[in-house]
């Protein structure tokens, strides 16, 4: 069974009480939630972790390979900030979406610049909680399940 790594970044564990009028009402439970089902129904395992340090963040992507038959990404602050993250998923060359709950490219000019992004495959942003299934979906394409 094809197996992806599904890692959320700093600050995402508050998500449903942070900045709701940014990202809406969801919490990374039903994020979580909804990525299993539809993982489940396309036959693919999940591992799904959530990590508020850049460096934790790096290990786990730098232990992928071999494991992993892509990884789902939503880097959140370290998107524009981390050359490590970067430089992480650039070394184990497994395909990489990211994806971003809100749309990076219509907030602050510091947002509009993603480091991950010329690494990744592709990028979903600004769809809210579909982001994330829509950037699944876009990983299972890749690894030809």
């Amino acid at each position: 069974m094809r197996k992806i790594l599904v890692i959320h970044g700093p600050n995402l564990n508050l998500l449903g009480t942070r900045e709701v009028d940014v990202y809406g009402s969801v919490t990374i439970g039903e994020i979580n939630k909804d990525l299993k089902k539809h993982a489940k129904a396309r036959k693919v395992a999940l591992e799904i972790v959530q990590f508020n340090h850049e460096g934790d963040i790096v290990e786990k992507v730098g232990s992928a390979s071999g494991k992993f038959d892509a990884i789902l990404i939503n880097p959140a602050a370290y998107t524009h900030t981390s050359v490590a993250i970067r430089d992480a998923i650039s070394a184990v060359s497994i395909p990489t979406v990211e994806v971003h709950l809100s749309n990076i490219y219509a907030r602050e000019e510091f947002r509009h610049t993603s480091l991950i992004a010329p690494v990744a495959r592709g990028q979903v942003s600004g769809f809210g909680k579909m982001s994330y299934i829509l950037g699944l979906e876009a990983a299972i394409s890749m690894i030809g399940k």
